[in-house]
């Protein structure tokens, strides 16, 4: 059996002094920067905001058929999310089920989101369980927690190759998989890298709001390419968040068989609806809805 490597040590919570946290951070963000070929994160950020707000106004994320590398970049540059149909569907990936995972993937090593994941999701002691495939299937199997056990953004390098990710950016970090039953919840955030996110089977919600949109959503800095919302557009609490009520929320089905596109900068949060398995990968690249802006763009 093809199993997963072990995985990657869980980050030290080692206290350091305030001078060394801020080098650390200034040395991350430089080299966010170098792999993505821009000046610097911050302008990337300010540049995909001001973008935003020349947008026009959606109500829902319109779907698509299959589009070629040139057809998807010139789509994407348009800033706006979208989803392409008939492309998942054909991988072998989606052929699985929970039973196959059990039989030819049981030994697989994963780390699996336990506890109250949602309120601690940008917290870097957010709890987390290692353990094996069957385990966490026998685990969700038998949970009748409101918040299942979550499976989130592990690499499975054992599962890559039943994918065909198609070449729509230049530069792209590894897949990532998301396992889980309904109930499972990824918290509003966004991610300042273009993303597309396969749904391989079951169905997930989406709330997405555009990134100009996070003046009225109380971000906070994770890192410099992730920030996370206290807001939750399924239980709005407008006594708490007040300004939230300015948000543009648009909310999408993303059924099995669909690729979402998300531009960088959108706020999105995800439940899934039923057992759901998904992916995704980032692109390493100046968003697609910057390609004009020379500005941002390392020379040599």
């Amino acid at each position: 059996m093809d199993n997963n490597p072990a995985l990657p040590p869980r980050r030290a919570s080692n206290a350091t002094s305030p001078e060394q946290a801020l080098a650390n951070k200034l040395a991350r963000e430089q080299k966010d920067a170098l792999v993505r070929g821009v000046t610097s994160i911050e302008a990337m950020r300010d540049a995909i905001r001001r973008a935003a707000r020349e947008l026009p106004a959606i109500a829902s994320v319109p779907r698509l058929g299959t589009l070629d590398a040139a057809a998807f970049r010139a789509r994407a540059a348009q800033g706006l999310p979208f989803l392409l149909t008939g492309l998942v569907g054909r991988w072998p990936l989606s052929k699985l089920t929970p039973q196959t995972l059990r039989e030819r993937y049981s030994d697989l090593a994963v780390r699996a989101r336990v506890g109250d994941y949602i309120n601690t999701a940008f917290a870097p002691d957010r709890a987390m369980q290692d353990m094996s495939m069957l385990a966490y299937l026998d685990l969700v199997a038998g949970d009748a927690q409101a918040l299942p056990p979550y499976l989130g953004n592990l690499e499975l390098r054992a599962l890559n190759k039943l994918c065909y990710w198609p070449a729509y950016f230049d530069k792209m970090g590894p897949p990532r998989f998301w396992l889980g039953p309904a109930g499972t919840v990824t918290p509003l955030h966004c991610d300042y890298d273009d993303n597309i996110f396969a749904q391989v089977w079951g169905t997930k919600r989406i709330f997405l709001a555009p990134p100009h949109h996070d003046q009225f959503l109380y971000p906070s800095e994770a890192n410099a390419i992730l920030f996370g919302s206290p807001f939750n557009p399924e239980a709005p609490d407008f006594d708490t968040f007040p300004q939230a009520r300015q948000a543009t929320m648009i909310e999408c089905i993303v059924g099995p068989g669909e690729l979402l596109y998300v531009p960088a900068g959108w706020y999105h949060q995800v439940r899934a609806l039923t057992f759901s398995l998904s992916a995704n990968r980032w692109a390493r690249a100046l968003p697609l809805a910057l390609t004009g802006e020379l500005s941002l763009q390392r020379q040599g």
